[in-house]
């Protein structure tokens, strides 16, 4: 290999789901491409600026069981989002800090101890060749890199700023319950008082059937005060779509952007990131932040 070609990533253990994803493809909703991009957005930025990267550099995004690397030349590597055990040649490495990576030695991110999905910046990024003008994989229409698998190369670009020791924004780690602001609308009048009194003291809690196209509820199902069925129509990030069992989606990123079913309230987009950290079974509170309108 060359002095100017770029320096490779490969994987050795690609984990039960790991992605290349940055700050998404926004403005293609009306070809049907949603925004995708990291579920985690402050700890993309965070991994990002402790390796002197960009903003939106593209990093890897790893779910519940993290991943593990060699790197052909030396690399220096920063690890967010869930906390995890992280290990580099063997030895274990810091969390939440630039770490350099020597030539051939592995770079093994273990499995989240709190939160679900990690974020892993390498200085320069991980240089992809962009789709509509980012590098993220989105699961719901297959556009961008597929998902990682064992023996895949990833090329890395050339560093581009200092690193950074310490970062003065602490990265906030997600709490025992999770709790989501509702600002009722589009199809609020669509549902029953009664379903706005279960949305907001309901038992609900995250699904195991939750991805990165939306998180999904077990709990009680929302009464409906109209029977007849919707056009599609636009589908925003964080939606609260109700499908026919009742129990509300939160859109994530790679969410449809269309869709039938009604939307009793959007989650605003900052708290999010805590949707996407909140592992299966963990307690949701929904908060109406104003009165709904009703039927």
């Amino acid at each position: 290999m060359s002095a100017a070609s770029p320096a490779v990533l490969r994987v050795v253990r690609a984990g039960p789901l790991t992605t290349v994803q940055d700050l998404g493809r926004p403005g293609y909703a009306h070809l049907g491409v949603p925004r995708s991009g990291a579920l985690d957005t402050p700890a993309l930025l965070l991994a990002n600026r402790l390796v002197g990267n960009p903003a939106g550099a593209a990093v890897l995004e790893t779910t519940v069981g993290g991943c593990a690397l060699v790197a052909e030349r030396a690399a220096v590597v920063a690890v967010t989002g869930a906390a995890c055990p992280v290990r580099v040649g063997g030895r274990p490495a810091a969390w939440g800090a630039p770490v350099r990576v020597p030539a051939g030695a592995v770079l093994d991110v273990g499995p989240a101890t709190l939160g679900l999905r990690a974020y892993l910046a390498f200085a320069g990024g991980v240089a992809v060749a962009p789709v509509l003008g980012s590098r993220s994989t989105d699961l719901l229409s297959g556009l961008g890199p597929a998902p990682l698998a064992e023996g895949d190369e990833l090329p890395v670009g050339a560093p581009q700023g200092p690193t950074a020791a310490a970062d003065p924004q602490p990265y906030a780690a997600p709490g025992a319950d999770l709790v989501l602001p509702v600002v009722p609308g589009p199809r609020d009048d669509w549902f029953t008082r009664d379903a706005w009194d279960t949305l907001a003291a309901g038992h609900w809690r995250v699904s195991p059937a939750s991805n990165r196209i939306g998180l999904r509820t077990e709990g009680p199902a929302l009464a409906r005060a109209r029977t007849g069925e919707l056009p599609s129509e636009g589908m925003v990030l964080g939606a609260v779509q109700v499908p026919p069992d009742g129990r509300p989606v939160v859109f994530l990123a790679d969410h449809p952007t269309t869709g039938g079913y009604p939307v009793i309230g959007v989650v605003p987009e900052t708290s999010l990131p805590a949707a996407a950290q909140s592992a299966p079974g963990t307690r949701i509170r929904f908060v109406p932040v104003r009165a709904p309108r009703l039927a």
